[in-house]
């Protein structure tokens, strides 16, 4: 394991960290698409060169697999950063807008400059990922960044730090480790923009802090993200998508299916397929889900103990256990759970799980199941699965969601043409690729004027009956 080589938070003054990093700042207001690119290259260097670190850190964090390390810590990553380079020079060249009549005369452009300092706060369920991924976006807009990961996730928040400490120079980019007091701390300090990955409740806290100096952010919240299936849909299918979006990282992803509602006639016959699919895909040899070597753990005994407790409280207020419900507290094992009968007095549909629980609800019409979703605040992800497309743009125009999938789960995270995000309750701004620079850019109108007699010169004062005939003309024709 490589070790920590940055100070310890204690020594570190924020003040002078944030005013070295403004002055960096300035001077990276005019760096150019090759010297951002440089930042980005030496990045994926170094997550090439130590893949193996970065899967033994977060072995040690929460159990891991390595595949699935792979697949959604260390792949998107490197998307990211392939992405941004290939499309750079593009994202930053000014665009030309079109002149409108009452302009005729001017030119206008579109400017992309740096807002300068960033504060990212990651958060501990894919600690490498979502850490490095808005740091990619922060120095493709050309803006320095502190970062503060996640003290749940400390063997990785350490090679985090580490891998920053050996490629930027503080002033540029640079980590601090800690505690809640030390994002507390951090929050205070006039950044030009919050980029924080989190909770809701958590997220209220930052955009309050935030306020105080007027400081921009980017909020990536969770919520309670449905699934609805329709009479139509093809069981199989979805159950093999759903089991996977469920239950890849133990279910400790924000846009992890919360909950299913499915049509009535269906229940019996998806309950079926997603017990097959379990078993294809985390038990094929019979020997219990718990010895897979592909499902993860809880990350601690706080979180174990409110997903436990969540699965009795179900239970005890009439839930219907249909798969799994075991446990193990002395390595954190949850097995992946499945339950029906359950209501909207149960903690289990009043927060997001944030776990490998599921619950199953029943619906008589599409309206039914769509008035549902639209009783709760705004998901960060919607998932439908059907066939009929009427059907389909229905779902899509009467809810509101961050994303939506139809007929999968969870694959939008990895499509860095589409912005990622949510609304409301789910999230403030968007983020990956393009949308991601713009998180960290401001988007500067410039306007050019011709000089002498231009568009303009017959509306100046003193207003007369000519001055008024065109102001007449410009509201009613324009």
């Amino acid at each position: 394991m490589l070790k920590h080589k940055s100070k310890a938070p204690s020594t570190i003054n924020l003040d002078i960290l944030l005013q070295s990093q403004k002055l960096t700042s300035l001077a990276w207001r005019t760096s150019t698409a090759m010297e951002r690119i440089a930042h980005l290259k030496k990045i994926g260097s170094w997550i090439k060169d130590n893949q193996q670190a970065i899967r033994e850190a977060l072995k040690n964090d929460f159990g891991k697999p390595e595949a699935e390390t792979d697949l959604s810590e260390i792949f998107p990553v490197t998307a990211e950063i392939n992405h941004s380079i290939k499309n750079l020079k593009k994202w930053m060249k000014p665009n030309s807008v079109p002149t409108p009549l009452p302009m005729l005369g001017t030119s206008s452009k579109i400017y992309l400059e740096p807002k300068g300092t960033s504060l990212i706060i990651s958060p501990w369920n894919y600690p490498f990922n979502l850490t490095i991924g808005p740091l990619i976006s922060a120095l493709s807009a050309g803006c320095t960044a502190i970062i503060k990961p996640s003290e749940m996730t400390p063997h990785t928040s350490d090679l985090v730090s580490t891998m920053i400490s050996e490629l930027f120079d503080p002033s540029e980019v640079a980590v601090v480790l800690g505690e809640v007091e030390i994002s507390t701390e951090l929050l205070k300090l006039p950044f030009d923009h919050i980029f924080f990955t989190g909770s809701p409740s958590v997220g209220k806290i930052v955009m309050k802090a935030a306020a105080a100096n007027l400081t921009s952010v980017t909020l990536e919240l969770g919520g309670k993200s449905p699934v609805i299936l329709n009479e139509d849909a093809d069981l199989t299918d979805a159950a093999e998508k759903i089991i996977w979006g469920k239950y890849v990282n133990c279910g400790q992803t924000c846009i992890a299916p919360d909950y299913i509602l499915v049509h009535e006639s269906q229940q019996e016959k998806l309950i079926m397929e997603m017990k097959v699919a379990l078993q294809k895909m985390y038990d094929p040899d019979y020997k219990g889900i718990e010895k897979s070597p592909d499902m993860a753990r809880i990350i601690n005994d706080k979180h174990f103990k409110r997903l436990t407790q969540t699965i009795e409280d179900a239970l005890s207020e009439g839930a219907a256990l249909v798969f799994g419900g075991k446990y193990t507290p002395l390595t954190r094992y949850i097995d992946p759970t499945i339950l029906t009968n359950v209501n909207n007095d149960m903690q289990v549909m009043q927060e997001e799980i944030f776990g490998p629980i599921l619950p199953i609800l029943s619906y008589s019409s599409l309206e039914n199941a769509i008035a549902y979703v639209n009783s709760k605040p705004k998901p960060l992800a919607l998932y439908y699965f059907g066939k009929n497309s009427e059907q389909t743009s229905k779902v899509l125009r009467e809810t509101s969601s961050g994303n939506t999938v139809i007929n999968d789960c969870v694959l939008h995270f990895l499509h860095l043409e589409l912005p990622f995000g949510g609304v409301n309750n789910s999230g403030i701004g968007k983020a990956h690729g393009y949308h991601g620079f713009l998180a960290f850019s401001n988007e500067k109108g410039v306007l050019k004027q011709r000089v002498g007699i231009n568009n303009v010169t017959l509306l100046r004062p003193p207003y007369g009956i000519k001055a008024k005939q065109i102001i007449a003309s410009l509201i009613k024709w324009f």
